[in-house]
């Protein structure tokens, strides 16, 4: 992993003490783009608007929008954290790290899967039972996360899918919805200088976070990109 070198700590310390409130010219702020990939879904990150769905799965989101900014949120909480971490690790005062963090807004692209049918499978569980075609996609969800996607059409639910098996009516979710993206945009002077090396530090601190809080399962083998 990546580390903030000794010499931006250096930096940081002396330099941002004086210049942490310095803006660039008007129409000189800097953009970094970045890309996360490699997580599970847990059922805060798709909606579905099935009216019974919230009561047996908390935190499921009930529109589209909803999904989107509880990600959102997720992100950027995460990424200011980082943030105000290392800042504090460099010795600097909250109110200098309050206004270089004024000055950097983070956009988020995240694009939420919708479920019309949840099926929940207790530990041990490998069968699904199929819904009517107006009842798809039928999202499989084991513990709290969605796992994968029941094909069958079945409006009595007399046929179903196997989990255990290697059963081509059980579909992945498509890659679209696993991938979060997005553009860090700061107009500090010293921020704006940051290489892309320092940032890709921050986003994998980041995503150790995650890795380490309550969606740990879903975010332990997810990867982050800065460009």
């Amino acid at each position: 992993m990546t580390r903030f070198p000794g010499l931006l700590i250096l930096l940081l310390s002396t330099i941002l003490a004086v210049l942490g409130c310095g803006v660039m010219p008007q129409g000189q702020a800097v953009t970094r783009n970045f890309r996360l990939s490699g997580f599970t879904l847990p059922v805060n990150m798709v909606f579905t608007v099935s009216a019974g769905a919230p009561v047996q799965f908390s935190g499921i989101a009930a529109s589209s929008d909803a999904a989107k900014s509880f990600v959102s949120r997720l992100v950027l909480q995460t990424v200011t954290e980082v943030l105000e971490q290392q800042g504090r690790s460099a010795g600097l005062p909250d109110v200098i790290i309050s206004n270089i963090l004024n000055q950097l807004t983070v956009q988020i692209n995240y694009d939420p899967f919708e479920c019309k049918t949840l099926s929940a499978l207790k530990p041990g569980e490998t069968m699904v039972k199929g819904v009517a075609m107006d009842k798809l996609p039928n999202c499989i969800i084991v513990g709290n996360t969605v796992t994968a996607l029941c094909t069958v059409v079945s409006a009595n639910g007399a046929q179903m899918c196997d989990l255990s098996m290697a059963d081509n009516k059980i579909a992945n979710i498509p890659p679209k919805h696993l991938s979060i993206s997005g553009t860090f945009t700061t107009s500090n002077v010293i921020m704006a200088n940051w290489s892309r090396e320092m940032w890709q530090s921050v986003v994998n601190r980041a995503v150790r976070m995650l890795a380490a809080g309550p969606f740990r399962s879903n975010f332990v083998s997810a990867l982050a990109t800065v460009g």
